[in-house]
């Protein structure tokens, strides 16, 4: 078997999705997005693809884990895989990126992810929503109505973000946006954080998407 990846040039495009109820998973098709915006540190941030692992096309359809090699990911960087037919986030976040959380935390709905709408996993409700601060793994999925927000790690005034913007995501149907952990800042339309999905290190590159040690 083959594993296959690309590398796409940044961008801030976002998926569209049939509004209902975003646990319908008929309901969350998504449309891939070539490329992701960022930039950490005045750098470009290189966005990877990868459209393919280990299971076939029908085993991952009916929510095969997926093996993801992120051996190659450098800090500030964002990588998109497929899960049940839904994107899946992983980013490695810089200690500039961590530090930011800090900042965010009184700033956002559910700090703690106490909310039940996403269950978080119990080994990612810490301030990072991770197992290993430096990785975050989350679905693409907003919590409002289902679009797929883009990423904005560059910390500052921009359009739609406020002055004192720390670097996050932000979805462009309407306006809800999270921080560098997923987590929804106060008074916006969705209703909890990103999703973070099972998974579990098979080691120190290599992440699997869609199973835990509990399951």
């Amino acid at each position: 078997m083959s594993n296959s990846t690309s590398m796409s040039p940044a961008s801030n495009s976002a998926a569209g999705f049939t509004p209902g109820n975003p646990n319908d998973p008929a309901r969350r098709t998504w449309i891939a997005v070539a490329g992701a915006a960022g930039a950490v540190g005045g750098a470009c941030v290189a966005v990877p693809f990868v459209s393919t692992f280990t299971p076939s096309e029908r085993a991952k359809a009916a929510g095969a884990p997926v093996e993801v090699d992120i051996s190659a990911m450098k800090p500030g960087e964002l990588l998109r895989v497929e899960w049940r037919g839904k994107p899946v986030w992983v980013v490695r976040r810089t200690p500039e990126m961590l530090e930011s959380l800090k900042k965010t935390e009184s700033q956002v709905a559910d700090a703690e992810s106490a909310r039940k709408a996403y269950p978080t996993p119990e080994y990612a409700r810490n301030q990072y929503r991770s197992i290993k601060p430096e990785y975050f793994v989350a679905v693409g999925i907003c919590s409002h109505l289902g679009c797929s927000p883009g990423d904005k790690f560059q910390p500052g005034a921009q359009p739609s973000l406020p002055d004192d913007w720390a670097g996050g995501f932000l979805c462009p149907c309407h306006g809800s946006t999270f921080d560098l952990a997923g987590r929804v800042f106060k008074n916006k339309p969705a209703p909890d954080n990103l999703e973070v999905p099972p998974h579990t290190y098979l080691s120190d590159t290599r992440l699997l998407i869609g199973e835990d040690k509990k399951a």
